[in-house]
């Protein structure tokens, strides 16, 4: 079992800046790509960013410039730095990874999501 534990939503002003973590936990063998996606208010979730086991990054055009997706592997955790908060960022936040984890001493490789965390950004 893998679990996927975020950190760091709040409050702030606009122009503000938040950092978001998520660790995973559990019995890993590998992680592949690590990414942020977020869901507003009666919209449906989105890609914030990703980035894969050798550094790659994507971002949402909404986000490039302001946001930037990090990684520590030897923490299995992946970050997310936002500066420039606009009242548009405002959702719950959620973390994804491709985990491939022991499981009764064969490997299997699934996706896991994090609880959310929310962000709030005020005008």
């Amino acid at each position: 079992q893998v679990q996927l534990e975020e950190s760091g939503g709040g409050l702030v002003q606009a122009g503000g800046s938040l950092r978001l973590s998520c660790a995973a936990s559990g019995f890993i063998f590998r992680i592949n790509e690590m990414g942020w996606y977020r869901q507003a208010l009666g919209k449906q979730v989105e890609l914030v960013a990703t980035i894969s086991a050798d550094g790659r990054t994507n971002y949402a055009t909404s986000v490039k410039g302001r946001f930037t997706i990090s990684r520590d592997h030897a923490e299995n955790t992946v970050y997310l730095q936002m500066n420039s908060l606009k009242p548009e960022d405002t959702a719950v936040y959620y973390c994804n990874a491709d985990v491939e984890a022991e499981v009764k001493g064969s490997v299997w490789g699934s996706e896991y999501w994090g609880q959310g965390t929310q962000v709030t950004v005020s005008s």
